[in-house]
């Protein structure tokens, strides 16, 4: 599931001012909002991503962050908030719309029957999960499908998620008398205030089930546990997430269902460091390896390849391996292996290595620089 760019969501360039990013997302929010575009699906879809796109943008941090490391910078549960519901992100942006809603701007204060229209027999959208996944370097390096069992919210096939009974009906809300809402009237010195909240005994809808479903109690849902299958793309990193629309809780008497965040956790290899794109692997050679060269075969994430190791390399030399690291997550190409040399030292050696050592330590080329006699007597100052 590869994530659209952000700065292309909103048709913006990447040098756009706050200014610019708030007026593209409230543009494409007036365009693909539910209430102009009923039961379509894919306006939804596009409305949530532009949220997306502008939570992320409009953070001075998670922007930066964005625009280093691409979707693999923001991190799952801290950076982007998973709203529940449409309401959530309009509360959310309310600075963007001039009021406490959308809904105001759309259809006027106080909400029409346009308004109440919507509420009315729509259900309460479901919640959103969120999943912990573990991969290794070499699933990551490959992408992988994986599938879990989780428990979730499912539609009651009982009463095909309406709430009722038989033939019963829903009834209209006596408490909001439809309304979906409950307003409380105040007046002080300053004026009058009115409290607009949401109606506790229909949670919104502006209709009750007279006589309930017995297998799901009303709902129109039932907890089940279900298998779902992530295909996870290759590159992905720590802490980086993916979102799956819809697989999460279903929503209560036909609400929307609420998505999956699936965040990635890296199980730490045995032989390789990660730096970002980059392997690292330390090889350890001997020191006559070293000194006169040799041929050895590493291992890489997709198998073991061979190296030559040229005459006179140093410890703590680099060797580059082409296209052997982690394919870039938003980008074409993929990153390198970096092979660090190394060289064992024994920690013992008998009478006839000592003597071989000592033996060889008295060769010009082979004694470090500034261990000749006239070295020895020279004294620090």
């Amino acid at each position: 599931m590869q994530k659209r760019d952000y700065y292309e969501i909103l048709g913006i360039g990447r040098d756009a001012s706050k200014d610019d990013i708030k007026k593209a997302y409230r543009k494409l929010a007036m365009q693909f909002h539910p209430d102009r575009n009923p039961d379509d699906k894919g306006a939804e879809e596009k409305f949530k991503e532009a949220t997306e796109a502008y939570e992320v943008l409009s953070d001075d941090e998670k922007r930066a962050r964005y625009n280093q490391f691409g979707h693999a910078g923001i991190k799952g549960g801290q950076d982007f908030h998973g709203f529940s519901n449409m309401n959530d992100i309009f509360s959310r942006f309310s600075d963007i719309f001039g009021s406490s809603s959308i809904f105001d701007e759309f259809f006027g204060q106080g909400g029409g029957p346009q308004r109440q229209g919507r509420r009315r027999g729509q259900g309460v959208p479901g919640s959103d999960l969120r999943v912990t996944l573990k991969l290794t370097l070499e699933e990551i390096a490959t992408g992988v499908t994986k599938k879990i069992k989780m428990k979730k919210h499912v539609r009651c096939t009982k009463c095909s998620g309406k709430g009722s009974d038989g033939g019963s009906s829903a009834k209209t809300c006596p408490a909001c008398n439809g309304q979906g809402e409950v307003r409380q009237v105040s007046r002080s010195v300053f004026g009058q205030f009115v409290n607009i909240t949401t109606c506790a005994n229909c949670n919104g809808e502006g209709t009750v089930i007279d006589k309930p479903c017995v297998a799901c109690k009303g709902d129109g849902r039932v907890l089940s546990e279900e298998t779902l299958t992530i295909e996870v793309p290759a590159g992905v990193s720590n802490d980086s997430y993916m979102t799956m629309r819809g697989q999460g809780n279903t929503g209560i008497r036909g609400g929307h269902a609420g998505d999956v965040i699936v965040v990635f956790q890296e199980i730490k290899h045995e032989h390789f460091e990660r730096d970002g794109d980059d392997v690292i692997y330390n090889l350890l050679l001997s020191f006559p390896d070293l000194v006169l060269g040799t041929e050895v075969e590493v291992p890489t994430l997709k198998g073991k390849v061979k190296l030559i190791i040229d005459p006179g390399s140093q410890p703590g030399k680099f060797l580059r391996m082409k296209d052997k690291g982690i394919p870039h997550v938003n980008r074409g190409g993929t990153g390198d292996q970096l092979v660090r040399l190394n060289v064992v030292v024994p920690k013992k050696v008998n009478s006839r290595e000592k003597e071989l050592l000592q033996e060889l330590a008295k060769l010009p080329n082979i004694k470090a620089p500034g261990s000749g006699e006239g070295e020895k007597k020279s004294k620090w100052f």
